[in-house]
């Protein structure tokens, strides 16, 4: 799945969300490690990453490659600052038709527009590849990424209020949400 786009963020600076690739794998790795100590809403505390540059160069060629996977990155200024990517959730006849949606993004660059363009391209490409459904799990403290994904189509589908246990709050409630991408 191929994906080029240059947008005008909010405060007049140029974004170009793009397909990440091999040579991006040392950048890509550093922001996801950035982006996960920088807020208590992710998934993984950044000492729990694993992926070395060589794993990370291999993960991404594989989902340049595929057909129905991808990772999008948000470069500003020559630097990479957020990405975002979609997951088949299970080949299986029955549900080879949902897919995943995970994303982040560099604090300093929240509130200008690249949520919402790197959102608004993973229903793109999810469309184009072929899913008919994108699903995400968010933190229900998390009140701007509801609302973005609120704002993007997105719906609650139900809630697990022991989705995350946090280091610093406990139990995190998290909303389960899903976008059909076929009607």
């Amino acid at each position: 799945m191929k994906y080029f786009q240059t947008i005008t963020l909010t405060d007049g600076r140029t974004c170009v969300i793009r397909n990440g690739t091999e040579r991006d794998a040392e950048a890509v790795l550093s922001n996801f490690i950035l982006t996960h100590a920088q807020t208590d809403f992710l998934t993984t505390y950044p000492e729990e990453t694993t992926f070395t540059v060589d794993q990370e160069k291999e993960y991404l060629k594989k989902k340049a490659d595929s057909d129905r996977e991808f990772e999008l990155v948000a470069e500003v200024d020559g630097m990479i600052v957020g990405t975002a990517g979609v997951d088949l959730i299970r080949a299986a006849e029955k549900t080879r038709h949902r897919a995943s949606f995970g994303i982040s993004i560099e604090q300093a660059f929240w509130g200008i527009g690249i949520g919402w363009a790197l959102t608004n391209a993973c229903i793109e490409c999810a469309k184009a590849a072929g899913y008919s459904q994108m699903e995400l799990e968010v933190v229900a403290d998390n009140r701007r990424a509801l609302a973005l994904y609120q704002r993007a189509g997105y719906v609650e589908y139900g809630r697990n209020p022991r989705g995350f246990h946090s280091r610093k709050s406990g139990w995190q409630e998290t909303v389960l949400m899903r976008r059909e991408l076929d009607n």
